[in-house]
C-alpha cells in the first residue's frame, strides 16, 4: 500500500494519457517502465507479506511453547526418572529374539498338539532334514567312535581292564556323545537352512504375502520344520550310535588285537534300555530346540543380505548353547546318584 502513491507521479503517461502533446513513443516507454515497477512492486509486497506471515508464525509458537508445559515437564512437575528410563529404552535383539522365539515356540505346539499339520511340507523337511544330513552324520559319529576308542584302549590296558573298555564306550557314546553329536550337525547343516530361508523370505516380504493369502506362516512354515527335526533327531540318534560303536569295534580289533566279541559283550552287559531312551529324549529334545531357535531367528531378520547373514551365524550359536545347556539339566535328571554300569561289565 505504501507504493501506490508514487504511480501517477511517476507514470504520467499512462495517467494523464490522453493530455498534452505526448509523443506515441514517449507513451510506450513510459507503459514499459510502469510495468516494470508495477512487478518489482508486487513482487516486494510478496515478499514482505511471506515475511510478516513467518514472523506471526514464529511469534505464536513462541507465545505457545511459553506458556505450555515443556516436554521434559508435566501438569504436576516434571516427569519422574522411570518415565523417562522406559521412553528412551531400547530393548536388545536379543531380547526380542528370545522373547519371540518363547512365542513361537508355544504357537508350534499348540498347532501340534490340535494337529494343524501340513503333511506335505512336513513330509518336504523331513527329506530335508533326515536322509540329506544322514551320511554327514554317521562319519561324525564313526571318527567320534574311533577317538575315543583310541583313549579308552591305551588307558584301559595299562590297567588291565580291557574287557571294560566296550562297555565305556556303550555308555559314553549312548548317554552323551551320539545325541549331542548328533545335534551339532543338525544345527549347522539344518538350522543354518531354516535361518537363511525364513530369513531371506523376511526381508523380501515373502511372509507377508502369506498373510495376504489367508495362510498363517507358523502353520505353513514353522510346525513342520519343528516336526521333522523332532522326529529324524532320534532316528539320526540311533543309527550314530550305531555307527560309532561299529567303527569302535573294528578300529579295537584291527589295531589293538581287541576281539570284537569281547567289546561287544562289555557294552551289551553295561547298556540298559534307559539309556537308549534317555538317548532318544534328549535328541528329541535338541531337534525341537533347533528348529524353533532357527526359525524365530529367521523371522525376526532384519536389514537385507548383511542382515540374513548375521542371523543365520547367530542361530547356529545360540542352537549349540541351548545345547549344551539343555543337556546339562537332562544329565542332571536322568542321572542322579550313583551309578553301577560299570560293575557289569568288569
Amino acid at each position: 500500500m505504501i507504493f501506490a502513491k508514487p504511480l501517477p507521479l511517476l507514470c504520467p503517461g499512462v495517467v494523464y494519457g490522453g493530455v498534452g502533446s505526448v509523443a506515441s513513443s514517449s507513451r510506450r516507454v513510459n507503459d514499459w517502465t510502469c510495468a516494470t515497477i508495477l512487478r518489482r512492486h508486487s513482487c516486494r509486497r510478496v515478499d514482505s507479506g511471506i515475511s510478516f506471515f513467518q514472523q506471526q508464525r514464529k511469534t505464536r509458537l513462541f507465545a505457545s511453547s511459553g506458556d505450555s508445559a515443556t516436554p521434559d515437564e508435566s501438569p504436576g512437575g516434571r516427569k519422574s526418572f522411570l518415565d523417562n528410563l522406559l521412553q528412551n529404552f531400547t530393548p536388545p535383539k536379543w531380547l526380542y529374539r528370545s522373547i519371540a522365539a518363547g512365542i513361537l515356540g508355544g504357537q508350534t505346539v499348540l498347532r501340534i498338539a490340535t494337529g494343524k499339520i501340513h503333511v506335505r511340507n512336513t513330509l518336504e523337511q523331513l527329506d530335508v532334514v533326515g536322509p540329506k544330513t544322514l551320511g554327514v552324520a554317521l562319519l561324525t559319529a564313526g571318527f567320534v567312535g574311533m577317538v575315543f576308542t583310541i583313549q579308552f584302549v591305551r588307558e584301559f590296558a595299562k590297567l588291565g581292564l580291557t574287557r571294560s573298555v566296550g562297555g565305556v564306550l556303550a555308555l559314553a557314546l549312548s548317554r552323551e556323545l551320539t545325541p549331542v553329536v548328533t545335534s551339532i550337525i543338525l544345527a549347522g547343516r539344518v538350522g543354518s537352512a531354516f535361518a537363511a530361508e525364513l530369513g531371506t523370505m523376511q526381508v523380501s516380504e515373502q511372509t507377508d504375502s502369506l498373510r495376504v493369502l489367508a495362510t498363517d506362516p507358523v502353520d505353513y512354515l514353522v510346525t513342520p520344520r519343528v516336526l521333522a527335526c523332532m522326529i529324524a533327531g532320534p532316528i539320526l540318534n540311533i543309527l550314530c550310535f550305531c555307527m560309532g560303536m561299529g567303527a569302535s569295534v573294528f578300529l579295537a580289533e584291527a589295531v589293538y588285537d581287541v576281539s570284537a566279541n569281547i567289546i561287544l559283550d562289555s557294552a551289551a552287559r553295561a547298556i540298559t534300555s534307559w539309556d537308549v531312551i534317555s538317548s532318544m529324549i534328549k535328541s528329541w529334545v535338541f531337534g525341537g530346540i533347533i528348529a524353533i531357535v532357527s526359525c524365530s531367528w529367521g523371522f525376526t531378520t532384519t536389514g537385507g543380505a548383511k542382515g540374513v547373514g548375521e542371523s543365520t551365524t547367530s542361530a547356529v550359536v545360540i542352537s549349540l548353547v541351548c545345547i549344551f545347556i539343555a543337556d546339562f539339566f537332562l544329565s542332571f535328571a536322568f542321572f542322579q546318584g550313583q551309578g553301577d554300569a560299570l560293575k557289569q561289565c568288569m
